[in-house]
């Protein structure tokens, strides 16, 4: 039994949720999100609360507080939404917003060009990177992308790194 599943989902005012042939639209302030969810769980609107209850096959149990936490989420996109903060740390490592693209130069030979997905924006401030948007999982992917074109080393700490991550340090060579 989830115990995410069993709590009801509650509709903030302002928004709008619909459910109609397996995909369920969610219209905020901030944006409409939309997620396709299979029918092995039932989702039932009534008034400004949101059940769901899982349904007969062998899948429903463990999609029943996954969707919970999507719907969730999704509610909380339109009406706050989310942001990433990613720190660069190294000499000569920094970022830029150019158009649609977020430049990173990160000691490479070239620089690193990154598009830019819709509905998030970046904001770049000497070497913060403040990401934001209301669809939590395209958010969280295109903060991992960004991460991942250097990530931090252990032995300096140089690289991309989320704000609050703890990075490991190893000695490295002892002068004898």
């Amino acid at each position: 039994m989830s115990r995410l599943g069993k709590i009801p989902v509650t509709i903030p005012s302002g928004v709008t949720v619909t459910f109609e042939n397996g995909v369920l639209t969610v219209k905020g302030a901030k944006a409409t999100l939309s997620r396709e969810m299979k029918k092995d769980v039932d989702i039932k609107i009534e008034g400004n609360t949101i059940t769901l209850t899982p349904g007969q096959t062998e899948a429903a149990p463990a999609l029943w507080g996954t969707y919970a936490a999507h719907l969730r989420n999704m509610v909380k996109g339109v009406t706050e939404g989310f942001t990433r903060v990613l720190e660069i740390e190294g000499v000569g490592y920094r970022a830029e917003v150019k158009g649609s693209d977020i430049v990173l130069s990160m000691g490479f030979s070239h620089p690193v060009i990154l598009a830019i997905p819709e509905g998030i924006t970046v904001e770049v401030l000497k070497n913060v990177v403040t990401l934001t948007g209301s669809d939590k999982d395209a958010l969280g992917q295109f903060a991992a992308n960004v991460r991942k074109v250097k990530e931090p080393e252990p032995y300096k700490g140089k690289g991309i790194r989320y704000r609050g991550e703890f990075i490991i340090r190893k000695q490295g060579k002892k002068a004898v």
